[in-house]
């Protein structure tokens, strides 16, 4: 309900300074956004708020999408539901890693013992850090993570996210631990989760595997080199960007219809230096028309090797290894020398040695052509992709089931989408999957998998049978808790146990923010009350990763959509209309903004971005913010500043009422702009009415709004109501104003208030009588302005013709006082279709 009015108390001097320290304060301290998990499910609105990751600072692209949630979330409030608006931090991997590892220069050594006394260096130096054992580092990791979430959450306090803290949760701690084991163990159970030993996308920088979803392809300079292959009878050329892999050839491979090739089909080459026999085979992904139109299969130079190896079933012959260097000893079959010349080099010294021998032999034709191509790189990583063969878990998203793909798909038409072409992007991802969602990393802060393995006779581990815990020990960590049925003492020893190394992806956390958030089989009450939750907000960028993921759980677990609706943000542009990134150090901290221009001004130009849409910084747009968060203030003033209200004053004046019935035109077009989640079409409706408000209404009743009697009442009381509603339509997106103007004559917080109806305000009215009205005073003022005197000088006479001037009657009193027009002449015929005014100006002394 809507609070009623009391006697005004407006302050002489309002101000827009220190309103975020006041209420944010306040908010906290009366609990004005609690969730009341007492409501039933049809009165709750829930939100999958997005945990930003905890690894250095926020920037306003940042704050431009969650004051797009927040602006949800006060509109859904203000219409009468118990809104359930968590926030997390998602704190755990190879961000909080890297941010670790460089403000303590340390690093994570699982082999190293744990010290209970030790502290990081004094004077840490990233470049020499220090090696320590993995309890340590985590311990590291937590320490500065929760420095970080203290400092997020006091940004996102500044920047009024109507959020309840009480519901914070983070992606590292034991509920979220236990929700993403019992996840697992689940998908175990049904035969959703599972281990493989297969050629996996190997990060060599952070020595962990990469899933598809975190693939990001870069044009990289190369060359190709032109390599000659030796045939009984004819020398075999191949052209390759990858000369350093050259003992990790298993093939050569051509199309079956190039006619080049086709008497080599099932015969066998040599390999340049090596000596190798190799077969050369025909497969329809080779491209006659690249290079020399026969490439060379190697184990494994990319994604193309893969299929060759698995669906022409040839051997392995790996040479990289996880650390980005080529083996200390040659592949079986490989001469020792000259593999000797490359052993233990890095990727970038073995290409470098292996085009000298090269070159040397005769081997090598021509010169190294140079061409820049796009190469797989890990999102965060700054290294191309090696491709290592690892056993690895994976959970089956569709990428190897077409029927599992086919249900994904429908879920993404279940789904509404804002905008709707975004589901394509959905579509796009789930179609063109190549394979089930890698989810271990070999990192080190991360949620355990949940697994241990017997050991045999000979300690060597057996992956086929993988020891599981009961749901109610969860969560637990292999690497520190012994299994059921075993003691301590028996880890890593023959016919004992060892726990599974890895951890999870974050994104196989994330991917249960909903779970997490909302209590599964922690909190079943309330569970059953938030899910399936009503929105998703998120980046567009995301939407193969967080959105996928967290529709794949859901599916799998609960057999439907996690939410009914996800609304996807833009990116942050910066002048250049590049996206702004840390990696690309063009991103803009938001402290100094919303210190220097208020908050309201930061969260009006984060409106202005539709949902979708790419957005611009701009400092302009800030300031316009500002600008209409002070006139909301003097505006105010000036409506409050009028005395109180009669509580029987009645709205009679057509003028007022006219105003009155546009307002409800508003309502309605707010009101439906918010439940198609366009909270940029609510403000600019919101904000042109406003301003017209301002220049228009206010101006043509100030002098009754003034007087006394019944037209002065009706004045007075139409605009009280206007400025009530006015506020309630400010409040999602201007709640630090749109609060301190309501606190000066109402009780209770404006963001508890009921979202105004249209059945508020008259609908009898005829606004174009006051855009008539408006209309002739601006043509008034426009001619005192072209004399240069001042808007107060007089009017002897004005004639007002045209369409419109006849209705003006019922405002001519307002009209005249507004104009300090003497006589008025509304009945003039005027041959043209557009209203006119003539201008007799008073003569001047």
């Amino acid at each position: 309900m809507t609070e009623q009015p009391r006697i005004p108390q407006v302050p002489d001097r309002p101000t827009l300074d220190g309103l975020e320290d006041k209420w944010v304060r306040r908010w906290e301290s009366d609990g004005t956004y609690r969730f009341d998990r007492d409501r039933p499910r049809e009165e709750v609105y829930a939100i999958d708020t997005p945990p930003p990751t905890v690894s250095g600072s926020l920037h306003v692209g940042h704050v431009f999408s969650y004051t797009h949630t927040d602006t949800v979330a006060r509109y859904r409030r203000m219409r009468g539901r118990s809104v359930f608006y968590p926030m997390g931090w998602d704190d755990n991997g190879l961000p909080t890693e890297r941010r670790v590892q460089y403000h303590f220069g340390v690093r994570c050594d699982p082999s190293l013992p744990y010290d209970p006394d030790y502290q990081p260096p004094a004077e840490p130096d990233p470049k020499r850090q220090v090696p320590i054992s993995r309890r340590n580092f985590i311990e590291l990791c937590e320490r500065l993570t929760a420095i970080d979430e203290r400092a997020f959450e006091d940004m996102w306090r500044r920047v009024g996210l109507s959020v309840d803290w009480s519901l914070l949760y983070t992606t590292i701690g034991d509920r979220a631990r236990a929700t993403s084991q019992r996840a697992f163990l689940r998908n175990l159970a049904r035969g959703e989760a599972y281990l493989s030993e297969a050629p996996t996308l190997w990060d060599v920088t952070f020595r962990t595997a990469v899933a598809q979803a975190e693939l990001e392809d870069r044009e990289t300079p190369g060359a190709f080199h032109r390599l000659r292959f030796h045939a009984d009878d004819r020398p075999v050329y191949v052209e390759t960007t990858r000369p350093e892999l050259l003992p990790a050839c298993v093939a050569l491979v051509a199309h079956p219809d190039d006619e080049r090739y086709r008497e080599l089909f099932g015969r066998t080459v040599r390999t340049p230096l090596f000596g190798v026999e190799v077969p050369v085979l025909a497969h329809r992904l080779a491209e006659p028309d690249k290079g020399s139109g026969i490439a060379m299969i190697c184990t494994f130079g990319d994604v193309n090797d893969v299929t060759w190896w698995r669906e022409l079933d040839l051997p392995t012959r790996a040479v990289v290894g996880r650390d980005g260097r080529l083996a200390a000893e040659p592949p079986a079959g490989v001469p020792a020398h000259p593999y000797d010349e490359l052993a233990g080099k890095t990727i970038f010294s073995a290409k470098e040695r292996i085009v000298e021998l090269l070159r040397g032999s005769g081997d090598l034709d021509g010169e190294p052509r140079a061409v820049t191509r796009p190469v797989k790189y890990y999102e965060r990583g700054t290294k191309p992709l090696e491709i290592v063969t690892t056993r690895q878990w994976y959970i089956r998203n569709g990428g190897r089931d077409t029927g599992l793909r086919e249900a994904l798909l429908g879920r993404g038409r279940e789904l509404s989408w804002h905008p709707e072409y975004m589901r394509a992007r959905y579509d796009n991802w789930v179609e063109g999957l190549n394979g089930d969602w890698l989810i271990s990393r070999q990192r080190f802060f991360g949620i355990p998998i949940p697994v241990w393995y017997r050991l045999d006779s000979e300690g060597e581990p057996i992956h086929d049978e993988p020891i599981v815990p009961s749901e109610d020990l969860l969560p637990v960590d292999p690497s520190a808790d012994a299994p059921p049925g075993y003691a301590e003492d028996r880890r890593g020893k023959p016919d004992g146990f060892i726990g599974d190394p890895d951890v999870m992806d974050t994104w196989a956390t994330s991917s249960l923010s909903p779970q997490i958030a909302g209590g599964w089989e922690h909190d079943p009450e309330l569970f059953a009350k938030v899910f399936p939750f009503h929105l998703r907000p998120q980046g567009h960028d995301i939407i193969r990763t967080w959105l996928f993921a967290t529709v794949v759980r859901a599916h799998l677990e609960h057999g439907s959509l996690p939410w009914s609706d996800t609304a996807l943000s833009g990116w942050i542009l910066d002048p250049d209309r590049k996206k702004m990134s840390k990696s690309k150090g063009n991103v803009v901290t938001p402290m100094g903004l919303l210190l220097e221009h208020g908050t309201d001004a930061v969260r009006y130009w984060a409106a202005g971005g539709r949902p979708g849409t790419d957005t611009a910084f701009e400092v302009g747009q800030i300031k316009v913010g500002r600008r209409l968060a002070t006139k909301i203030l003097n505006a105010s003033r000036f409506v409050l500043g009028l005395g109180e209200v009669p509580a029987d004053a009645e709205v009679t004046a057509p003028l007022d009422r006219a105003m009155l019935t546009g307002l409800a035109g508003l309502v309605r077009e707010a009101t439906d702009a918010f439940e198609v989640y366009d909270h940029t079409r609510a403000l600019e409706r919101t904000e042109r009415f406003f301003w017209e408000f301002c220049d228009d209404y206010l101006e043509l009743v100030k002098q009754r709004a003034y007087g006394s009697g019944e037209e002065a009442a009706s004045a007075r009381a139409a605009l009280n109501l206007a400025l009530s509603v006015l506020l309630r339509l400010f409040a999602p997106v201007l709640p630090f104003v749109t609060e301190e103007v309501w606190s000066w004559w109402r009780d209770g917080s404006v963001h508890r208030a009921s979202w105004p109806e249209a059945s508020e305000l008259p609908d009898d009215g005829d606004p174009g009588l006051l855009a008539a009205a408006a209309e002739a005073l601006r043509q008034v003022r426009r001619a005192k302005s072209r004399a240069k005197v001042s808007m107060r000088a007089e009017v002897t006479r004005a004639v007002v013709g045209g369409p419109g001037g006849g209705a003006l009657h019922a405002a001519a009193a307002d009209l005249r006082a507004a104009g300090n027009i003497a006589e008025l002449d509304l009945d003039a015929e005027s041959p043209g279709d557009a209203l006119t005014v003539e201008v007799t100006l008073a003569p001047t002394a």
